[in-house]
């Protein structure tokens, strides 16, 4: 199971990094959504349908989550791989939990609120705050928009919470959900770029670039079904936990494919935000 769950976390960090790799990020976009369109759909032919009373929050999620891959490749476009994919997902389990506490009655135990403060320490050391903000427009961009992307990670994962519990089927849900954002995410992409821009940008990319695409579409699918299967087997807190170790392969791959130095105050920080969210998820 940790094997698989493991796995399961190179990929997330592998089609994040399959979408920077893609030059244009409408392009990026609109293969990732064909992806959902057609695995989403082949999911759908052997999943049960969500119950009725879950698909208010499934179209919610679905045109939130349209808007979050659009911030994500706008942030890849600014910013580092290694420094945006850690903030997008760190900034996420924080803002949920505040959300929880706040909103919700919930109370956090010692460790969880340890974990609070593990997170956003780390990222600040990761993406070397405030030091990195008084470099350049560029870099600054790349963090806001990062930072915008966790928001929106936690915004749909609030809605999918409760979607997911009146759904009858997590599996089911995940599907549709998937198989709906992505002509959505093509319409949106297509408005934004005009169709036969995004025809000819995908053709100067070439079949590297729509083969990523589509592997970047098809990895969630594979990356979620992993995550559900081993959470069927194990605890649910444990196999999420595993999951974040994606941080940790965001800044190998940054380091590999972009070229992109991960110093050893860097990697700790890395291990610092997996061990901070590891915190707040085993609460």
């Amino acid at each position: 199971m940790v094997a698989a769950v493991l796995g399961s976390a190179v990929i997330h960090a592998g089609w994040n990094a399959a979408a920077k790799a893609i030059g244009n990020r409408l392009v990026a976009s609109a293969l990732m959504g064909a992806g959902y369109l057609i695995f989403g759909g082949l999911w759908c032919l052997v999943a049960v349908v969500p119950a009725a009373a879950s698909w208010p929050y499934l179209i919610t999620s679905v045109a939130l989550q349209t808007g979050y891959l659009l911030l994500l490749t706008a942030a890849y476009a600014h910013g580092e791989f290694r420094q945006v994919y850690p903030l997008a997902r760190g900034t996420a389990p924080v803002l949920v939990t505040a959300f929880s506490l706040g909103f919700l009655g919930e109370r956090l135990a010692v460790w969880q609120l340890v974990g609070i403060a593990f997170v956003v320490g780390s990222l600040a050391v990761l993406v070397g705050l405030p030091r990195r903000f008084a470099r350049g427009k560029g870099s600054r961009a790349g963090l806001l928009l990062a930072v915008a992307t966790g928001v929106v990670i936690a915004t749909y994962s609030l809605v999918d919470g409760l979607g997911v519990r009146s759904s009858g089927s997590a599996a089911g849900y995940a599907a549709w959900l998937m198989m709906l954002q992505g002509p959505l995410l093509i319409a949106v992409c297509a408005l934004l770029a005009r169709p036969r821009q995004l025809v000819a940008w995908t053709r100067a990319g070439g079949v590297r670039t729509v083969l990523l695409g589509l592997a970047a579409g098809l990895a969630p699918t594979v990356a979620h079904a992993i995550v559900l299967w081993a959470q069927d087997r194990a605890s649910r807190a444990i196999a999420s936990t595993l999951r974040e170790s994606s941080v940790l392969f965001a800044g190998v791959i940054g380091t590999l494919f972009f070229a992109e130095r991960l110093s050893p105050r860097q990697l700790m920080a890395a291990a610092g935000v997996v061990a901070g969210i590891a915190l707040i998820q085993l609460g």
